[in-house]
C-alpha cells in the first residue's frame, strides 16, 4: 500500500484545510451604521404592515375561488356555496375545504327534484344569448327541453316561464345597419 492513501491529509490536503477553516472577521451585516438603522426600520415596516397585508390578501382571494368556481359552472347551489365561503372566513377557514369541494361536484338529487342542474342566472345568459341570435337551434331545444323538464317539476319560476315562451318564437333577427344616402346627391 501506498503512503498517500493513508495519509491524506498530508502536504497539499493539509495546506488546503488549514486555510478553509482559518478564522476570517465576521460580519452580522453588509450595511454599517446609519445604514444598518435604515434597512432595519424598512424590513420592520415591511413586515408589521405589508406582510399581513398580503397574507389578508391572499387569504380571502383563496376563500372567494369556491364562489366563483360555482359561478363559472352555474352551480345550482351557488348561494349556499357563497354562504359557506363567507362563514369560512369568519371561522379561519375551517369550513373553506367543504366549499372548494361542493363547487366542483353536481347535486345527486337535485336533477330528479328540480329538473335542471345548473342556476337560474344560467337561463338568464342563455336567453340573452337567444335574443342576440348566438344560440344554435340545437341549443335552443336543449334550453327549451331542460326548461320543460323543470315545469314538470314545478320549479319553473315566472321569468323562465316567459323566457320559455320567447323560445317558442323565433329569434329576434339581427338589426341590418341603416343605409346611409350617398354623399353629394341630394
Amino acid at each position: 500500500m501506498s503512503n498517500k492513501r493513508l495519509l491524506p491529509w498530508s502536504g497539499r490536503g493539509f495546506a488546503l484545510a488549514a486555510a478553509a477553516l482559518a478564522a476570517l472577521p465576521a460580519h452580522a451585516s453588509m450595511f454599517a451604521g446609519e445604514a444598518l438603522d435604515k434597512a432595519a426600520d424598512i424590513l420592520t415596516i415591511v413586515v408589521l404592515i405589508v406582510v399581513p397585508i398580503v397574507a389578508i390578501a391572499v387569504f380571502w382571494i383563496v376563500h372567494v375561488l369556491p364562489e366563483k368556481i360555482a359561478h363559472k359552472r352555474h352551480h345550482p347551489q351557488r348561494d349556499a356555496i357563497q354562504t359557506l365561503c363567507l362563514l369560512s372566513l369568519v371561522f379561519g377557514g375551517l369550513l373553506w375545504p367543504l366549499a372548494w369541494l361542493w363547487a366542483y361536484t353536481k347535486p345527486v338529487a337535485y336533477r330528479s327534484a328540480y329538473g335542471t342542474e345548473k342556476h337560474e342566472d344560467y337561463f338568464h345568459e342563455m336567453a340573452e344569448k337567444f335574443r342576440g341570435g348566438k344560440l344554435s337551434a340545437a341549443e335552443v331545444d336543449h334550453l327549451r327541453d331542460e326548461l320543460d323538464a323543470m315545469a314538470a317539476s314545478g320549479a319553473l319560476s315566472p321569468s323562465l316561464r316567459t323566457l320559455r315562451g320567447e323560445l317558442d318564437r323565433p329569434p329576434p333577427a339581427a338589426a341590418a345597419p341603416a343605409a346611409r344616402p350617398a354623399e353629394g346627391k341630394a
